[in-house]
């Protein structure tokens, strides 16, 4: 993949906690565009992890989310069902892996991380990621822990306005930051030290911004609370 530099741009080992944002989204809906632009916002915080999930049950309004993957559309699902909630709607962001919000409401966003915060309940892992040659290599420290975490990493996209032409949004122009484009689980962790090692070309295809790193517990075989995560930069100028 071709790269003119790569960054660290958050956590990289150091013991500081990573807030993690998931904003599921859709280029259908005319009540995610405020939210898009709060992701941007949120993605510009050196310690959170902010990401775009497209979803894609609003395509059938008349117009095809470019960047939805049904896959997405399960995570959210999935979120519903480990929080016993089963609310699933756009745009909805997902906090930590433990509750979820009005993606549009960045007060409300900020001061559940706060809340979080005050309950010991924010990630605080030391996940480290860094390139070596063609190759990710993840590292994650030895600490105390119950059952299995998966360790998921997600590729997502440089920034890119797209201009939607039919459906609720018709004429409109949205800019997207930080759109997952492929997740996938490459470990598991339990509470050994290790070391992951694996080929830059499989996990970020050319075009790929940035990498994320999360380790999330499993909650009945469902996504549970994130426990550690940090993110690399692959392009000059993807900062967000």
């Amino acid at each position: 993949m071709a790269s003119c530099c790569v960054a660290l741009a958050v956590g990289g080992g150091s013991a500081a906690a990573a807030d993690v944002v998931e904003l599921f989204t859709s280029q259908g809906c005319s009540a995610c565009p405020p939210a898009d632009k709060v992701l941007a916002q949120l993605a510009k915080d050196p310690n959170t992890v902010a990401l775009t999930f497209a979803v894609d049950y609003w395509d059938y309004l008349g117009w095809r989310d470019t960047y939805a993957k049904p896959e997405f559309t399960r995570r959210q699902r999935e979120y519903a069902k480990a929080r016993a909630d089963h609310a699933v709607f756009t745009p909805q962001a997902v906090l930590n892996g433990r509750s979820a919000v009005i993606g549009s409401r960045q007060d409300e966003i900020r001061a559940s991380f706060d809340v979080m915060r005050d309950n010991g309940e924010t990630p605080d892992l030391a996940v480290a990621a860094r390139i070596a040659d063609d190759r990710v290599v993840i590292t994650l420290p030895a600490r105390e822990h119950a059952g299995e975490a998966s360790v998921w990493i997600a590729g997502y996209l440089p920034p890119k306005t797209v201009n939607i032409r039919s459906g609720e949004n018709r004429d409109a122009s949205v800019t997207y930051v930080n759109v997952v484009d492929r997740m996938q689980v490459v470990g598991m962790w339990s509470g050994d030290a290790m070391t992951l090692e694996l080929p830059l070309a499989d996990v970020a295809p050319e075009g790929t911004a940035g990498l994320a790193v999360i380790v999330q517990a499993k909650k009945g075989g469902l996504p549970g609370p994130i426990l550690g995560a940090t993110r690399l930069a692959l392009q000059s100028g993807s900062g967000s």
